[in-house]
This record gives structure tokens, sequence and C-alpha cells, in this order.
């Protein structure tokens, strides 16, 4: 299954969201920026090899309302985040292989204080 999209798919990311056994990998994201757009279908196939994960792409100016406290330098900003901490949260290089690295090894990735938590914000449909 590609990536859930926040404009078309807001319903089913917050049911997937509801179990904390869940990883939830978002790809934080904006129209406007041409590396996101070149992007999206590396992150769908990374969401396609990993079923049992949460793959959501938000395009986070779309949503500001959601994530106003979330400090997105740079894009991709991707955010990992199990049910009790947020793994990762930085701006990657636009290649599958990091992404996927990450995702081998969730042991590297120990978390990250004060990190934001998207779950909260994305419980609400």
């Amino acid at each position: 299954m590609p990536a859930l999209d926040l404009d078309t798919a807001a319903g089913q990311i917050a049911e997937r969201v509801h179990d904390s056994d869940t990883l939830v990998v978002a790809c934080l994201c904006a129209q406007w920026c041409g590396t996101c757009r070149d992007y999206r279908a590396t992150f769908d196939r990374i969401a396609d090899a990993h079923p049992d994960m949460c793959f959501a792409w938000i395009d986070i100016e779309t949503h500001a309302d959601r994530f106003d406290d979330l400090d997105v330098e740079n894009f991709p900003t991707i955010l990992i985040e199990d049910g009790s901490a947020t793994r990762f949260f930085g701006t990657v290089l636009p290649h599958g292989a990091v992404v996927e690295r990450m995702l081998s090894d969730l042991s590297a990735l120990p978390g990250v204080h004060d990190a934001p938590k998207l779950r909260p914000a994305l419980a609400v449909a």
C-alpha cells in the first residue's frame, strides 16, 4: 500500500495510529517543493515494502493548523514514531536507502528528546 496522504486519507491514518504497536513513518513536505514531489514515488515504494507500518504523506503547510508546533527547517523531513517515542525527526536526503536503513534497525534510533509527537494530531480524522 502506498503512503496515505493526509489530504485524502485522514480517516485511515487516524485508524492506524490508534494502535500503539503501529510504527508511524511520516514525510513532512510542501506542495511547492520539487524535491518532495520527486521523492513521493520513492516514499510510496518504501511504504509498499512495509505494510505493517503507517506511512503518511503530510503537506505541513496545508495542515498548518494541526502541526503548528513542528519546526521543519527543510524538505523532505522524516518523522518516525513508535507508541512511546519519536525515534527520528529530521531532514533526509531524498534517497530511499536512507529511510530503509533507519527502518531496518530501529534500535539504532534511540529516540529524540523534545521531538514532536504526531499521533495526537493524526488521531483526529
